[in-house]
């Protein structure tokens, strides 16, 4: 989800045609000196957000520890391969880095498969820690009740609009949908006024990944109840729900999407660089009219990152994705975010968490949340005004965080949305009816959980 890319300094990672990883030297241990330290790069070279940020804390760590050595290790991929490359290198001493970048999706999965090393004993003994809000906190904790990853931010979801598209369509210039009809509502009107522009996206299918299921399915489905139950994972029971009706209407948008031609090309929504698209082409040429998107757009627009658009606040609205019909609490978001996490193959663990602590100053983590769009996670930061201020829409999502959702990322979950995306990619391509998919959904997600399953 977030992009990053340049350094002289950064060591290319070279990856088989086969798409297998080669080792990165001899191994993280080789050099206890040296904290390999791997991240995603963006595969829009233009985007080096997290490269400007890593050169700078690098500078900062290599200057405060002399004869210590920091070697960035960039895995450049779509999400979905970063995952899979970066679980291969976790595997062996001989690839694992000392320091990753962990998806809060991903992480209970690479806790379950002894991928990471807990972080309890550093973290006792960090002031710091006590700046980062519960919630956060409990996105990096393991089924054993241990931390694995530091939180660097956080994310929340809406609805961005082109107020020109708008304009043309006699649409409101302060759009705030009601109901999800509401929304297909002014899809149509784009599209019957406006010829020549894609009404609305919301990303779909396995090409997509997490994209399509957090930004996409789960913002629809999280919107079918009143938010006091997870429609998707019973705390209570202990597993999946299978067979809902909600699980099934949030397809049925989706099918709706494609199926009346309100969203991009099947084709394009299916590629899985669409997203950058998006952010790099579409938006900023005012060919989408809505976009069902996250909170750290903005980052691909800030000056130097190649997509330069310092008027995006001018020509952009924001708006709260509705619940289905309108029911409390009237609106819908997700969150997730990124950890740092140490693998458990680590060499050299001790300095790697030294490393984190220098990227999480209270002045180096605001200096990242402001950089890549991010809301903040340590309360200190929250709470200044440099913050709040610093860039338009960080306070409209950062206001979603008071009725946002967390995806139920334990180990079966990566599994669980792959699941989520076929269903999504059968609607779309119109190859499954809404009830096939759901169907094949409820026996994928059997298969996924190990039959924990309850049906609602």
């Amino acid at each position: 989800m977030r992009p990053t890319a340049a350094l002289p300094s950064l060591l290319a990672l070279t990856l088989a045609a086969a798409g297998t990883l080669t080792a990165c030297g001899t191994g993280s241990g080789s050099d206890p000196d040296t904290v390999k330290v791997s991240f995603k790069q963006s595969t829009d070279n233009s985007v080096k957000v997290m490269d400007t940020y890593l050169a700078d804390i690098k500078k900062q760590f290599e200057k405060a520890n002399p004869g210590k050595k920091v070697e960035l290790v960039p895995i450049k991929a779509p999400d979905s391969e970063y995952y899979t490359k970066l679980q291969q290198m976790l595997r062996s001493p001989k690839t694992a880095p000392d320091l990753v970048y962990e998806d809060t999706f991903l992480i209970n999965s690479d806790i379950t498969s002894g991928y990471l090393k807990p972080l309890d004993d550093y973290l006792a003994k960090w002031p710091d820690w006590n700046q980062f809000i519960d919630t956060a906190k409990s996105a990096a904790r393991g089924e054993d009740g241990k931390t694995y990853g530091v939180p660097d931010g956080t994310d929340t979801r809406g609805l961005w609009f082109d107020k020109g598209i708008f304009q043309k369509a006699g649409l409101p210039a302060d759009w705030q949908p009601k109901t999800w009809n509401d929304v297909l509502e002014a899809a149509r009107t784009i599209k019957q006024k406006v010829p020549g522009v894609t009404p609305l996206n919301v990303y779909t299918g396995k090409p997509a990944g997490e994209a399509a299921t957090m930004q996409g399915f789960q913002m629809l489905l999280y919107g079918t109840s009143d938010g006091t139950a997870d429609p998707l994972y019973d705390e209570k029971s202990k597993k999946w729900i299978a067979g809902s009706q909600g699980f099934k209407d949030a397809l049925t948008f989706v099918e709706t999407v494609y199926k009346e031609k309100l969203g991009p090309d099947v084709a394009d929504a299916l590629d899985p660089n669409f997203a950058t698209r998006v952010r790099g082409e579409l938006l900023p040429q005012g060919k989408l009219g809505i976009n069902l998107d996250g909170s750290w757009l903005p980052q691909d627009w800030l000056e130097g990152s190649g997509h330069e658009w310092p008027e995006w606040s001018q020509k952009l609205g924001l708006a709260a994705m509705p619940t289905q019909n309108g029911q409390s609490p009237g609106k819908v978001s997700m969150s997730g975010g990124w950890t740092w996490a140490i693998p458990a193959k680590a060499g050299n663990p001790d300095l790697a968490f030294e490393f984190i602590k220098t990227m999480q100053t209270k002045a180096n983590a605001q200096k990242w949340y402001i950089a890549n769009s991010g809301i903040a996670v340590r309360e200190d930061v929250a709470a200044d005004p440099a913050y709040v201020d610093a860039q338009p829409g960080i306070k409209f999502f950062t206001d979603l965080v008071a009725t946002t959702h967390y995806r139920p990322a334990y180990p079966a979950y990566p599994k669980v949305s792959t699941a989520i995306q076929e269903a999504m990619e059968g609607v779309t391509t119109g190859d499954m009816s809404v009830e096939e998919a759901a169907k094949a959904y409820d026996e994928e997600l059997r298969s996924a959980t190990d039959n924990q399953v309850i049906e609602r």
